[in-house]
C-alpha cells in the first residue's frame, strides 16, 4: 500500500519533511492548521514554495538535483490551507506533527488531527523536546502514537530517531520504519527519555567546546578543525560505541577518572556500566567481549573493514594523501 503523507505546520521542519518525501518521489499535502486571511495565506504558501525550490535550487547546483527536475519534485508538494485540511487530514495515512514546541500548540493541532484523522492513520510528532509519554493524553487511539526526530536540513540528513511509549504498535513501528528507509532514511529507536540520541550527545559536546572558548584552552577556528578532521571523521566512520569496543573500554575508564580529578567530577566520571566492564574484563575487541560480542567473528577481517570506513571518511574529506614511493 503507497501511505499517504501529511505534514501538519508549514515551518522549517514541515517544508523539510515534506522535501524529503518529494524528493523521494512521493506525493505529500504540507497543511497549515492555522486560520488565516487570504493574503496572509497568499504570503505563506509564497514563502513555503520559495524555500521549497530554493532547497533544490542549491541541490541541483550541487549536482545531487537535475536541473530540470526541481519544478517536477517541488510539484510533489501540495500546500493545503485550514478550511480544506480535515479532509486531507482524512485522507493522509501518515501524519507528521511539526508545530512549535510548546504543549498548548500541540494540543490544539492533535486534537484535531485526531477528530478528522481515520483511526489507524499514524501519528509521528517530530518534536525534538516533548516526551512520546507527555504527548499520550493528547491523541486518541494512542497505540498509533510515535515521535519521530529529524536532523535538519530533513530533506537531506538520512537519520530519523522514532521514539517509542509502551502501548505504540509494532505495526506502527513497522510501517514508519518502512516508510522511512523506503525514501532512503536511517532509522533508530529510543524509549522516552529527553533528548532522544543524537541531541542527548550533541550537547555535551557543543558545551565543552564553548567551555575550551570560555576557558581559553583553543580557538573556536581549532576546535572546530580538530572536529571536522579528527573526532567527526571518526565518528563518521564509527559509531560512538563501537569507537569505545575498538580502542578498549579500559581506555574509557582510566580517562574518565583522570579527567574527572583533573577538569570536573560531574562531567567526567564515568557510568556504572564502565566501572563493571571494567571490573570483569570485558574491554572490547581486545578482550573478546565489551559493549559488543566479538567471539566467533573474524577480527583480521573486521579491522581491515574499520581502517575502509576511515579510509573512505579520509578520502570524503578531500585529505587522503598517497605515499612517497620514489
Amino acid at each position: 500500500m503507497m501511505e499517504r503523507i501529511a505534514c501538519v505546520g508549514a515551518g522549517r521542519m514541515g517544508r523539510g519533511i515534506a522535501l524529503a518525501f518529494a524528493y523521494a518521489g512521493m506525493p505529500v499535502a504540507l497543511i497549515d492548521l492555522k486560520p488565516r486571511s487570504a493574503d496572509a495565506w497568499a504570503r505563506l504558501a509564497a514563502e513555503a514554495s520559495a524555500e521549497i525550490h530554493g532547497s533544490l535550487q542549491l541541490l541541483a547546483q550541487l549536482g545531487a538535483v537535475p536541473a530540470d527536475a526541481v519544478a517536477r519534485i517541488a510539484a510533489r508538494i501540495t500546500l493545503v490551507p485550514d478550511a480544506e485540511a480535515d479532509a486531507v487530514l482524512a485522507a493522509a495515512t501518515v501524519i507528521f506533527e511539526g508545530v512549535p514546541e510548546t504543549l498548548q500548540a500541540k494540543r490544539e493541532v492533535l486534537a484535531r488531527v485526531c477528530k478528522a484523522a481515520a483511526p489507524d492513520a499514524i501519528i509521528a510528532s517530530t518534536t525534538s523536546t516533548i516526551l512520546v509519554t507527555d504527548l499520550l493524553p493528547l491523541v486518541t487511539q494512542a497505540e498509533r502514537l510515535i515521535n519521530a526526530h529529524w536532523l535538519n536540513p530533513a530533506y537531506l540528513v538520512p537519520l530519523v530517531e522514532l521514539s517509542v511509549h509502551d502501548g505504540t504498535s509494532a505495526a506502527v513501528r513497522q510501517r514508519l520504519g518502512a516508510l522511512l528507509q523506503g525514501i532512503g532514511k536511517q532509522t533508530v529507536t529510543c524509549g522516552p527519555a529527553p533528548g532522544y540520541i543524537v541531541p542527548r550527545l550533541q550537547a555535551l559536546i557543543m558545551n565543552e567546546a564553548a567551555r575550551m572558548v570560555e576557558d581559553g584552552v583553543a580557538t573556536a577556528e581549532d576546535i572546530d578543525k580538530a572536529t571536522r578532521y579528527g573526532l567527526g571523521l571518526r565518528f563518521a566512520a564509527m559509531g560512538v560505541v563501537e569507537f569505545i569496543d575498538f580502542g578498549g573500554n579500559d581506555i574509557l575508564y582510566h580517562a574518565s577518572r583522570y579527567l574527572s580529578r583533573t577538569l570536573s567530577a560531574e562531567r567526567y566520571t564515568a557510568p556504572a556500566i564502565v566501572d563493571t566492564m571494567m571490573a570483569e574484563g570485558r574491554n572490547g575487541l581486545k578482550s573478546g567481549q565489551g559493549f559488543y560480542d566479538y567471539q566467533g567473528i573474524d577480527v583480521a577481517a573486521y579491522r581491515l573493514d574499520v581502517l575502509r570506513r576511515t579510509l573512505g571518511m579520509l578520502k570524503h574529506a578531500g585529505l587522503f594523501r598517497p605515499p612517497v614511493t620514489d
